[in-house]
């Protein structure tokens, strides 16, 4: 199936996405659209022929339990509705605690790497065949970013993802951007990893911008395409030619022209003479290694171990590392901690992102204050449900200490917070209840 070159829709630059020249295909994040009906803009997409693949976040199908059904029919009903060819998600958890662990159950608000074992891996190749038997359409997944590696992995990423597809026969999102950053961050070869992985498997490629801050790469989606990451993009144009090019942006929109010009860039790469594609490298996957770090321990031949002993030895794992970057708990064995520290700070400037995106009302009412309270109370407060949940406590949690100072804007926020949560005003007393709730439901 050849996709073309598309961006990644999103509200903001719907009608510069409508107006760019040679757009053949776009991208939306499913939870960002209703079940029902879709935005005009996609709508008109779609009437000209351009294919509408819809791409999921919070699935989490790297963590320790099986994929929600609930969150596998919305995407299903996603596709269903776009008449998608396919659907993509991340090999990534973003949740962990809850039954499994016997500790409070935690969202990440973010994408985080799953630990490259053959435990995990026996996990995810179970969650990915689950999520492959609910849904409509193919599924492909896409290789994430990241700060923070997990102490002795037993696979390099190529190796990973090779015996993923092996396993289940999913399809492939390549970010090149996210080769960069785990470049930068990890120390990882990206023309290695392409070596590694099977190209054969790829479905289509993104391209995004980051920004390199102290030794670390962010990838922010919110900064131009660099040269390095283009560079990525050659070595796999080397090797494959890939049948879809994405351009991500989520943030800090630049002019039409601005968007014109990366997609130019993305095409003049794709398109340089390269002395034509070349053959990867053999594959060779790798054999088990003794030391499992997602379990602990050390590592039985894979299959040997009942599935459940296998998913809880991921889950103490993934929540005992959620829990040290959201809640401040001590950091398990073997992390860097001053990467630690970079990836909790940045859950956390997300968080406080994503709410002011999510209930706008909030700044506005807090005006500068706002970041600097969200910020402290995230740091009291691990997000244990969505985005809109957060932006309800957090403006609860402000009520009840009396804040803001200003009596005009307590009173705005005391209205926004009971047109959406509840008739009346919280009280102080009830905070504690609250927060025992939620550890009890959470055990």
């Amino acid at each position: 199936m050849k996709l073309g070159i598309g961006i990644g829709w999103r509200p903001e630059i719907a009608e510069a996405v409508e107006a760019l020249p040679g757009i053949d295909w776009v991208e939306a994040v499913a939870e960002n659209l209703c079940a029902d009906h879709l935005p005009a803009s996609l709508v008109r997409l779609r009437e000209r022929g351009v294919t509408v693949v819809p791409h999921g976040v919070s699935l989490g199908l790297g963590g320790a339990d099986r994929p929600d059904p609930g969150r596998l029919a919305a995407l299903a009903a996603r596709a269903g509705l776009l008449g998608a060819p396919l659907v993509t998600e991340h090999i990534a958890f973003v949740r962990a605690g809850g039954a499994r662990t016997a500790t409070p159950a935690l969202e990440a608000g973010h994408l985080l790497p799953v630990p490259r074992t053959w435990a995990a891996l026996e996990v995810l190749s179970e969650n990915v065949r689950v999520a492959q038997d609910s849904l409509p359409v193919p599924l492909a997944l896409e290789n994430i970013a990241a700060l923070i590696s997990w102490p002795d992995e037993e696979l390099t990423e190529g190796q990973f993802l090779a015996e993923l597809v092996d396993r289940t026969g999913v399809r492939l999102l390549i970010d090149v951007a996210n080769l960069h950053t785990n470049h930068v961050n990890r120390g990882e070869d990206p023309a290695t990893a392409l070596d590694e992985l099977p190209v054969e498997a790829i479905a289509y490629v993104h391209v995004a911008g980051g920004v390199e801050k102290d030794g670390v790469w962010h990838d922010t989606h919110a900064h131009p395409v660099t040269a390095p990451v283009l560079d990525v993009l050659a070595e796999l144009r080397s090797r494959v030619a890939p049948p879809g090019v994405l351009l991500e942006r989520d943030d800090d929109f630049p002019p039409a022209a601005g968007l014109a010009a990366e997609l130019d860039s993305i095409r003049a790469t794709l398109d340089a003479d390269r002395g034509g594609v070349r053959r990867p490298a053999a594959r060779t996957p790798k054999a088990g290694c003794p030391v499992d770090a997602a379990s602990g321990g050390h590592a039985p031949t894979p299959g040997t171990v009942e599935p459940e002993a296998l998913r809880d030895r991921v889950a103490v794992a993934q929540a005992s590392l959620l829990s040290a970057l959201v809640a401040g708990t001590p950091a398990p064995g073997g992390f860097d901690h001053r990467r630690l520290a970079v990836q909790s700070r940045a859950l956390a400037a997300k968080r406080a992102d994503v709410v002011a995106k999510v209930a706008p009302e909030l700044p506005e009412i807090l005006g500068r204050g706002y970041r600097e309270a969200f910020l402290a109370y995230a740091r009291s407060r691990p997000m244990s449900a969505g985005y809109r949940r957060d932006a309800l406590d957090f403006a609860e949690q402000l009520l009840i200490a009396d804040r803001p100072e200003d009596e005009a804007a307590r009173r705005r926020l005391t209205r926004w917070w009971q047109d959406r949560a509840a008739p009346r005003p919280p009280r102080r007393a009830t905070w504690p209840v609250r927060a025992a709730r939620s550890v009890r439901v959470g055990r």
